[in-house]
Order: structure tokens, then sequence, then C-alpha cells
């Protein structure tokens, strides 16, 4: 039972390392990509959105990556 458990703990670690990284990127030079209103929020408001961001960055790397298709 603690092999399982040190295994995903490590995995849960490597995942919110990477959301961190992640995160930081996004926070400062990738939201403006997703939604281009965010060119104009202020410093707080990314702090405030970087928890959301490190929990659900598979998501929002997804986002980053999809092309934009004209509507």
């Amino acid at each position: 039972m603690e092999a399982v458990i040190t295994v995903f703990l490590t995995i849960l670690g490597i995942y919110f390392s990477l959301g961190l990284l992640f995160g930081l990127y996004f926070i400062f030079l990738g939201a403006t990509k997703v939604d281009p209103f965010m060119t104009d929020s202020k410093k707080k408001v990314r702090l405030l959105l970087f928890p959301g961001v490190v929990a659900t960055w598979p998501f929002l790397v997804g986002k980053l990556i999809k092309p934009k298709t004209l509507n």
C-alpha cells in the first residue's frame, strides 16, 4: 500500500510542478493569446487566476496549441 501511495504522490507532484511552470508562462505571456481582453488586466487579477491555471493546465495547453478558427 505504501508503494501505491508513493507512486500517487510522485505523479501528483509532477503534475503540479508542470502546472507551476506552465502557470508562470501562461499568466504573464500566454493568457493574452487565449483571451485578448487579458491585455488590459492588472497583475493582481492574473495572480488570482494563477491557482486555477496550475490546477487545469492540461486544458489550457490545448487551448494555446489549438489554432484559432474564423467564425
